[in-house]
């Protein structure tokens, strides 16, 4: 029997709904409106589309949002200068600098520069320790989409064996981090396998939750999937072009062979891609609220 399918276009959907009505009642009771800033250094036109979305995405929910676009040979201390600009704006809620940067700028630099307390990205060391300990004030959002769509979905995460395909600061080490802790939507038994792994396989077909984030199209295979198995792809691969032009995506895993043995698996594109861009939302108004020290 094929797969369920894990949509989380359905699923951001109805996170965002909810987010709407949260944001229409922090205004209406305590005039506070959650405010996000996305800087774009450069024109980058895949950035250039996730900074669009994120913006429309922000209008919709009814935020005070700020896109502030600069040009590609915007010097370092540049870019410093304007985080700090808004890391002390009052209006300011969350703060994300879209990346890649330009090579000459220093990533590292850029990201510490961002006020953890601003950090709707979760990319802060600060964030990242306290995720690692158990009590994160914002989870990094492509992780926290997972996590979402296992809960949402009534997938039985505590006491589950999860394997992570890939071990990202972005995907697969954060994940790892949330499903192994002592918390609702987790208590799972995690393994990570990277490219030293001796046999992926074997740890695949071990997993009751599949995570899989190594960056190269239909890496998993179909067999190696458990019977039964839940499966969540984070992979976006281009791999040629539609009969009509358009862009022709895989996921890191083999879909059709999967699709037959998991019970539940994410489409792509349309599983959890769209769930990133959601809970950068959730992240945005959880710091409104922090700001304005409302429970």
């Amino acid at each position: 029997m094929p797969a369920k399918l894990l949509k989380g276009a359905e699923v951001a959907k109805e996170i965002r709904a909810e987010l709407k009505t949260e944001v229409q009642q922090l205004h209406e009771k305590h005039g506070a409106v959650p405010g996000l800033v996305t800087i774009l250094v450069g024109e980058n036109p895949a950035s250039q589309s996730y900074v669009r979305a994120k913006q429309t995405t922000a209008h919709e929910l009814g935020f005070y949002s700020v896109q502030d676009s600069q040009p590609a040979d915007l010097a370092e201390e540049a870019l410093l200068k304007l985080i700090d600009k808004y890391n002390k704006d009052p209006k300011i809620d969350g703060i994300l600098v879209q990346l890649p940067l330009p090579k000459h700028i220093n990533e590292n630099r850029v990201l510490l520069a961002i006020d953890p307390g601003k950090d709707v990205d979760a990319f802060h060391p600060v964030n990242v320790g306290k995720l690692m300990i158990g009590e994160p004030d914002y989870l990094p959002c492509t992780p926290a989409g997972i996590q979402e769509l296992l809960v949402r979905s009534g997938t039985q995460v505590s006491g589950a064996e999860v394997v992570v395909v890939g071990r990202s600061n972005i995907v697969g080490k954060p994940i790892a981090m949330m499903l192994m802790q002592k918390a609702p939507g987790a208590n799972a038994t995690v393994t990570v396998t990277h490219t030293r792994t001796k046999d992926v396989k074997a740890h695949c077909l071990s997993a009751d939750i599949l995570v899989v984030a190594a960056g190269v199209a239909e890496y998993v295979k179909g067999d190696w999937v458990k019977p039964g198995a839940v499966v969540i792809d984070v992979g976006v691969n281009e791999v040629g072009k539609t009969a009509d032009g358009k862009r022709l995506l895989k996921g890191d895993v083999e879909f059709e062979g999967a699709s037959q043995r998991a019970s539940a698996i994410t489409p792509v594109p349309g599983g959890v891609g769209p769930m990133t861009i959601t809970m950068l939302m959730k992240n945005t108004v959880r710091a409104c609220r922090v700001h304005n020290n409302l429970k």
